[in-house]
C-alpha cells in the first residue's frame, strides 16, 4: 500500500479565453400615437423614442425615411387612411419642432457615440391645424436607419 499522499498526481495547463468586439449597433423603436382627434383645428403633440445600442466608441447617425403612406415625403410626411384621404403631420429632432427629422447625414439626421449601453433619443410628432378629413383611422410606418 503507498503512503497517503503518493499515489495521485496531477497536471494542469493554460488556456487562452478571447473574444473580439466589432463596431455594433442595435435599434428598436415605440409607436408614435397621436390618440384619437376630432377637428384639426390646433397641433396636436406627441413623441416616441429610439433606443439605440452601440459598442463603446462606435460613432452612429440615425435618419428616419418619409414613411409609407403614398405621396409623404420628408418635408411633408403624410399618414393614409379611409378612401387614400391622407392627414398631414412631421417629426421632428428638437422638443421645439424646429428641426425636422430626415435621413440625409450631416444635413436633418441625429448623430452620437456607443457607450455601451442603451441610449434613448426622443422623437417629436406634431400634427399641425388643417382641413379635417374623413374620420377613420390614418397610419404610416417610418423607417429609422442606424448608420456605424
Amino acid at each position: 500500500m503507498l503512503p497517503l499522499g503518493l499515489g495521485a498526481a496531477t497536471k494542469t495547463t493554460t488556456f487562452q479565453v478571447r473574444l473580439t468586439l466589432a463596431n455594433d449597433c442595435a435599434i428598436s423603436a415605440t409607436d408614435l400615437d397621436f390618440g384619437s382627434q376630432g377637428v384639426l383645428a390646433a397641433n396636436i403633440d406627441q413623441s416616441s423614442n429610439l433606443t439605440i445600442t452601440c459598442t463603446s466608441g462606435a460613432a452612429y447617425t440615425v435618419g428616419l425615411d418619409a414613411g409609407s403612406a403614398t405621396g409623404s415625403t420628408i418635408a411633408s410626411r403624410l399618414l393614409i387612411g379611409p378612401a387614400a384621404a391622407t392627414v398631414g403631420y412631421q417629426l421632428y429632432r428638437d422638443s421645439a419642432r424646429g428641426q425636422v427629422w430626415g435621413n440625409t447625414p450631416a444635413t436633418d439626421t441625429i448623430s452620437g457615440t456607443g457607450n455601451g449601453t442603451a441610449q434613448t433619443i426622443p422623437v417629436y410628432g406634431r400634427v399641425p391645424p388643417q382641413a379635417t378629413p374623413a374620420a377613420g383611422a390614418y397610419t404610416s410606418t417610418v423607417t429609422a436607419t442606424i448608420t456605424f
